[in-house]
């Protein structure tokens, strides 16, 4: 998933986001110790979309913080 279409997103949505893809993650975990899972490469790439999607949350958190630091 692209960057600039998740800075499109609330942090609601990419909280339930990370909440699906972590869900995800688990499954192909238990997929690929029992050797079901084909595309072993999925694995990494849905690690790096969660971590992709709790950096723009981070930012998203920063940006509020220092907007409401901004305003006393």
């Amino acid at each position: 998933m692209r960057a600039a279409a998740l800075r499109d997103k609330t942090t609601d949505q990419l909280k339930d986001e990370i909440l699906k893809l972590k869900k995800e993650q688990f499954n192909m975990r238990f997929q690929k110790a029992t050797g079901q899972l084909e595309n072993t490469a999925q694995v990494g790439k849905v690690r790096r979309d969660i971590a992709r999607m709790k950096t723009i949350l981070n930012e998203q958190t920063a940006k509020a913080a220092s907007g409401q630091a901004g305003s006393k």
